[in-house]
C-alpha cells in the first residue's frame, strides 16, 4: 500500500445549549491545528436541524478555513445535493477550487437527517433518487457540457459553467456510502471517489468494507470507466488517544455520552445504531465492536492496520470530529496521531527505525574506534611533547 492520507470528517458534533459562535471558531481552529500537524484532508458537513451539527454551508466554512491554512485540502463532507440546484453546486465548487488554488474537494450525499429534508418537502427516498439525478448533472457540467434537464425540484435550460475548474481536469469528487451499495454504485458509474462514512462506524458497515469496493469495480466496468483507484477511497473512523488507555478513558468522559445520546435519541439516523447505556459501555462498544480505538497510539495503529486488511487497501483514513474530550485533550489526541500513527502508514517510520537498528548493531565496534581514536591522539600528543 502506498502513502495513506489522514484527515478529519467534521460534521461537526456540538452539545446543544452552548455558544454556537465559539463552537464554530473551535472548528476552524481545529482545521488550522490539523494543517500545522501535516494532516492531508478535512471534510466539512452540511446540516440544518437537530441542534448538534451546526454547519449549514460547508462551502462558506471552507472559504473561511482556506484563508487560515496553507496545505490541507478541504472538502464538503458532504454537500446534500438533493437539497440544491445542481448547477449552483457545481458553480460554487469551481469558485472554491479557484479561491483555494486547487485545495477543494466535493463530497456528495443525499443528506443524513430526515429533519433537514422534511423542511423542504422531501423524504429519504426522494433524496436518494435526487442524489443519482443531480450527481449525473454535476459531473456533466464539470466536464464542460451544456445541460437541459427537468428534475423533480429544478429546471435547467442550456445550463453551463462559465469557469473551468482550477484543478486539471477537475477537483476530487466523492460519493458518500454508509452500508447500502448505493454510494459505491454511483462512484463506479461516474469514476469518482468513495467516502465510506458508515463503514467503520457500525459492525455491519465494517463487515461490508470489501463488498463496497467490489461494487465500485463492478459498476466501473459496466459503464466503461477506468479501473477504480483505491487511493480515492476514504474511510471514516472513530478515535481518541492519549499517553495511556486509562487517561484516554478519563478524557472521553467529557463528551462521549452526548455523542451517543445524539444518535440514540435525537438524530433519526438508524444506520448509526450505536450501543451503550453508560460511559464504560460506550467505550467498550467502540473498542470491542472493532469500529474504533479509544486508547493509545498503539491501539490506533492496530485499528488502521485492521481496516487496511479488512478493506484490501484504501487511500485516506478520516477521523470523525466528535468532541468526546475537552478541546485541549482533543488537540493532544490529534498530535499523538500525527506523531506516532501517521508515520507508520506514510513510509516515514521505517527509515528512522532502520537507522537506529543499524547504529545499535554496530555500536560496540564504533564505540571502540572512538576509544582507539582518543588513545591514538593522546599518544601522538605525548610523542610530540617528547620530541620537543
Amino acid at each position: 500500500m502506498g502513502r495513506l492520507r489522514f484527515g478529519t470528517f467534521l460534521a461537526p458534533f456540538h452539545q446543544p445549549g452552548q455558544n454556537p459562535t465559539l463552537a464554530l471558531q473551535r472548528d476552524l481552529e481545529l482545521v488550522e491545528h490539523l494543517d500545522r500537524l501535516g494532516f492531508d484532508e478535512a471534510w466539512i458537513g452540511e446540516h440544518h436541524s437537530a441542534g448538534s451539527e451546526i454547519i449549514a454551508s460547508p462551502e462558506i466554512f471552507i472559504a473561511a478555513a482556506a484563508e487560515r491554512t496553507r496545505h490541507i485540502k478541504l472538502g464538503t463532507g458532504v454537500t446534500s445535493i438533493a437539497y440544491h440546484n445542481p448547477l449552483w453546486v457545481a458553480d460554487r465548487m469551481v469558485m472554491l477550487d479557484h479561491l483555494t488554488r486547487g485545495r477543494t474537494m466535493l463530497g456528495c450525499g443525499p443528506g443524513s437527517l430526515p429533519t433537514d429534508s422534511a423542511m423542504i418537502g422531501l423524504n429519504p427516498t426522494d433524496t436518494r433518487e435526487l442524489l443519482a439525478v443531480n450527481l449525473d448533472i454535476i459531473m456533466r457540467l464539470l466536464r464542460g457540457e451544456v445541460v437541459t434537464e427537468q428534475t423533480r425540484t429544478h429546471t435547467l435550460i442550456d445550463a453551463q459553467l462559465q469557469l473551468a475548474p482550477y484543478s486539471d481536469p477537475c477537483f476530487d469528487v466523492a460519493v458518500a456510502a454508509v452500508a447500502s451499495p448505493t454510494g459505491p454504485r454511483m462512484a463506479g458509474q461516474h469514476g469518482v471517489g468513495l467516502l465510506s462514512i458508515g463503514a467503520t462506524l457500525t459492525q455491519d458497515g465494517f463487515d461490508a468494507l470489501a463488498h463496497h469496493w467490489n461494487v465500485v469495480e463492478e459498476r466501473a466496468a459496466h459503464f466503461g470507466q477506468p479501473a477504480p483507484d483505491r487511493s480515492k477511497w476514504r474511510l471514516v473512523g472513530l478515535m481518541h488517544v492519549a499517553e495511556t488507555r486509562e487517561q484516554a478513558y478519563r478524557e472521553v468522559e467529557y463528551g462521549i455520552e452526548h455523542w451517543f445520546r445524539y444518535f440514540q435519541k435525537v438524530a433519526a439516523f438508524p444506520q448509526m445504531a450505536v450501543e451503550g447505556g453508560d460511559v464504560k459501555e460506550m467505550i467498550d462498544f467502540i473498542n470491542d465492536a472493532g469500529i474504533g480505538a479509544i486508547g493509545t497510539p498503539s491501539d490506533a495503529r492496530a485499528q488502521v492496520r485492521k481496516l487496511v486488511e479488512q478493506s484490501g487497501g484504501f487511500g485516506a483514513m478520516l477521523l470523525l470530529g466528535h468532541e468526546w474530550a475537552n478541546p485541549e485533550a482533543t488537540k493532544r489526541s490529534w498530535e499523538l496521531i500525527a506523531q506516532y500513527v501517521m508515520p507508520e502508514f506514510q513510509n516515514q517510520a521505517a527509515g528512522t527505525l532502520a537507522a537506529r537498528d543499524r547504529a545499535s548493531s554496530t555500536r560496540e565496534a564504533h564505540a571502540q574506534t572512538q576509544v582507539d581514536a582518543v588513545d591514538t591522539m593522546t599518544k601522538r600528543y605525548e610523542e610530540e611533547k617528547t620530541a620537543r
